[in-house]
């Protein structure tokens, strides 16, 4: 292997000893002194990018966790209601309620237009489709899904 440029000028007698440590001793220096200052930048930069990205993550993970939760709220729903419904098929009296500013109507009987009026009943709603289910039923469709329920009236107190 060549020798190195320092090695060069010493044997050249262009140098001495003296003066190459001395170089060796300031380049040392100016290393140790470089060292931390040009890595910080590149850390900070790095760990600001880390950061970010675990931010941009948990984001992402609480927006998954929402829409998978209101996911399974949904189909709680639909079994309450698929589970719980009344059979409305062989009824004729009509009982009209409101929806937003509109009037829809189910066909019924006396005896469940009473107790809709009672609380003992209510209306609730999946995919356009209005449904009666029983009142505590009902309750718990609305802590799943407050939209769901569309008519439930408050017992009345005998005294």
């Amino acid at each position: 292997m060549g020798l190195s440029l320092q090695d060069q000028l010493l044997k050249a007698g262009v140098a001495d000893k003296k003066q190459a440590n001395k170089a060796n001793k300031e380049k040392r220096a100016q290393r140790k002194e470089n060292k931390g200052k040009n890595n910080t930048p590149e850390i900070n930069k790095t760990r600001q990018e880390q950061l970010a990205q675990a931010k941009r993550s948990a984001e992402l993970n609480r927006q998954f966790n929402r829409e998978k939760e209101k996911q399974e709220k949904l189909a709680q729903v639909k079994q309450l209601i698929e589970e719980n419904h009344l059979d409305l098929r062989k009824y004729e009296n009509p009982y009209y309620f409101k929806v937003g500013n509109k009037i829809k109507k189910l066909y019924v009987n006396d005896e469940i237009t009473k107790k809709l009026g009672q609380g003992e009943l209510a209306i609730v709603t999946l995919n356009s489709v209005y449904e009666i289910v029983p009142a505590n039923v009902a309750r718990k469709i609305a802590d799943r899904d407050p939209d769901a329920l569309v008519v439930l009236h408050k017992p009345e107190e005998e005294s």
